[in-house]
């Protein structure tokens, strides 16, 4: 497979689709992006993506507001695979490479212009991830991450909001390799023996000296298939922080977390607690294209120059129903020891799952 296209050098010119080591249709290559107002509740969540075996490209963005979740989507053609990271009205332009780019989106309904400045130095060592069903590799991905600061602008509903980078953080990631993209494939086996669960947590965390990025993927049983936390300081110094013992807490009859406490453990053998609570949050299978959002999902053909915007009342049951079945993404304020901080709480949890008590698809916090 190859790598990142935007920020490596191997990549200095136009790379054809069929230079794609991998045939797998379900190839991809993305960048994803958050920005937190730490000051109210407004949440953005962005991203682009190639399907060079698809022959697709496409971008989203989604903005949270009170209870309405704001979402545009653009799908083109991808005949050729070049250094332009462009898809109709959204477009990312690399400034510095791993230190600074700007995103920008331009649709009636929902428009930005937003420049992130990375606070600390990017992990070279990617997590890799690998979920396996019916003999063959399901999910093969690798990811790098980063957390910064946004300024700039971003009109929603009606209102123009300045993003001030004192109030405005997020984080950038990467990921390519191979996921489920495109139209679905044939339900075969899996219609008869379908996935027990799936349970995953991401929390890329900023504090003024560091920054703190812990990724864990279970098994319905417990048993850890992605194991990274690291924390990466301004002279970038990456410190291993071990096998994180995770302690969640939901709202009562949900999964929808509420607090997570991250026990690490430094190099030196000593305890490191992360405390973060959720704030508010955006479903990634409500207009953001993830894991079975009905209006739409990534790499799916939808003809030359498409696009369209969609509003979803948070309140409406319709739309509340789907958030139990998807990952979500909260605004997460965090302390670690005297250090306060924020970042993403990005947590799943589907189906079973044995340590936290979960039987089944329709378990629920007590």
């Amino acid at each position: 497979m190859i790598g990142p296209l935007d920020e490596f050098p191997i990549h200095q010119a136009p790379l054809p689709m069929a230079r794609v080591v991998s045939s797998d249709k379900n190839f991809y290559d993305r960048s994803y992006f958050n920005a937190i107002d730490t000051t109210g509740d407004l949440m953005l969540i962005t991203g682009f993506g190639v399907y060079p075996n698809l022959g697709v490209t496409d971008a989203f963005a989604t903005v949270r507001r009170g209870d309405t979740q704001h979402a545009v989507r653009f799908s083109d053609a991808l005949d050729q695979r070049g250094l332009d990271l462009a898809v109709g009205g959204y477009r990312i332009e690399i400034i510095e490479p791993l230190q600074q780019l700007r995103v920008i989106c331009e649709h009636e309904d929902l428009s930005f212009d937003m420049t992130w400045d990375g606070a600390f130095p990017v992990v070279q060592e990617e997590a890799h991830t690998i979920i396996t069903g019916m003999n063959k590799a399901m999910i093969d991905a690798q990811r790098f991450a980063q957390v910064g600061s946004w300024s700039g602008t971003l009109h929603v509903d009606g209102t123009d909001i300045t993003v001030d980078p004192a109030n405005w953080t997020g984080t950038r990631d990467r990921s390519w390799g191979i996921r489920p993209v495109g139209e679905s494939d044939p339900a075969g086996r899996v219609a008869s023996e379908p996935s027990e669960g799936f349970w995953w947590l991401y929390v890329p965390l900023r504090f003024d000296d560091y920054s703190i990025i812990v990724i864990v993927q279970e098994e319905p049983n417990g048993f850890r298939t992605l194991n990274d936390a690291t924390r990466i300081w301004h002279d970038g110094r990456i410190e291993q922080l071990g096998w994180p013992r995770i302690n969640l807490k939901y709202k009562s009859g949900t999964r929808i977390p509420t607090s997570v406490r991250l026990d690490l453990t430094t190099p030196d053998g000593k305890p490191l607690e992360v405390e973060v609570e959720a704030g508010t949050h955006i479903a990634l299978n409500v207009g953001c294209g993830y894991g079975g959002d009905p209006d739409w999902q990534h790499g799916q053909w939808k003809g030359r120059n498409w696009s369209e915007s969609k509003s979803f009342d948070l309140t409406d049951p319709a739309t509340a129903g789907r958030i139990p079945f998807s990952v979500i993404d909260h605004v997460g304020k965090a302390r670690c020891g005297s250090d306060e901080g924020w970042g993403l709480f990005e947590h799943g949890s589907l189906g079973r799952h044995d340590p936290t008590g979960f039987a089944d698809w329709g378990s629920v916090s007590p």
